[in-house]
């Protein structure tokens, strides 16, 4: 149902960066992870933690871990699908930095996150696709 995941997540310089290096192992315990130096407006220095996930077996994982979720965040990630996902079938998704800390998973609208870009396999790759594809997933 997944090709691939890509994560990205920003590392401020008052965070702990092996705390949400880790965060990402959390949901993601077989990924290599990139590390890229940047410089925020106010010449902070960031650490941008990437990588892709694209083996079945731990794209499958991630998203039983999101049917786990308690039935108010299924209900809210089904009624935003419109709103997540663009034109080519990517669902876009932000989880809770802190939640992720404790080894659980929190849909995020906003805010300092863990950013996903969730490639929904979908013939042909459509947004309305791969919305009824999640959906079907959703709802079984």
């Amino acid at each position: 149902m997944i090709h691939n995941i890509r994560f990205r997540e920003f590392v401020y310089e008052d965070e702990d960066l092996d705390e949400l290096t880790d965060a990402i192992l959390n949901i993601f315990p077989d990924a290599s992870i990139e590390m890229e130096e940047a410089e925020g407006l106010t010449e902070d220095k960031i650490i941008i933690l990437s990588g892709v996930v694209d083996k079945k077996r731990h794209t499958k994982a991630f998203f039983n871990r999101i049917l786990e979720l308690n039935q108010d965040q299924l209900d809210k990630l089904d009624n935003d699908l419109e709103r997540k996902m663009d034109e080519k079938g990517n669902l876009f998704l932000r989880l809770s930095k802190e939640a992720a800390i404790e080894d659980e998973i929190e849909i995020l609208d906003s805010g300092d996150s863990i950013h996903l870009k969730v490639k929904i396999a979908a013939f042909p790759a459509k947004k309305s696709i791969a919305i009824e594809k999640v959906r079907e997933a959703l709802h079984q």
